[in-house]
């Protein structure tokens, strides 16, 4: 049987806000990059890093409780005008947040 994948904690934040500005930035571009530059991709960028940043701000350090907030949260964005879905963007938002701190997110390495 194989093992689950041990919980990953971020380093505390020691600015919310400029880790939300980050992360609405690259976020923002991975998703003019992957399909097609679209207004509604600053708007879904926009709205996972004030998620990102309040969840920070409460002192959720834990990857996995974020990528559940943003998905959770992101269901009451309005979809329509975008090819993404609320859990494409917290698996976007997982993976350059693991990539940032210089953790492959391939095979759980």
């Amino acid at each position: 049987m194989s093992e689950p994948i041990p919980p990953l904690a971020l380093p505390p934040t020691q600015n919310p806000q400029i880790e939300g500005q980050w992360l609405r930035q690259a976020l923002q571009q991975w998703l003019d990059r992957e399909f097609i530059p679209e207004k509604v991709n600053q708007w879904i960028a926009e709205r996972a890093s004030q998620i990102y940043v309040r969840q920070r701000m409460e002192g959720e350090n834990d990857l996995g409780a974020l990528v559940i907030a943003i998905v959770t949260e992101m269901q009451a964005f309005d979809f329509r005008e975008s090819f993404y879905s609320e859990f494409a963007i917290a698996n976007a938002v997982s993976d350059l947040l693991l990539e940032s701190l210089g953790i492959d997110r391939c095979c759980g390495q």
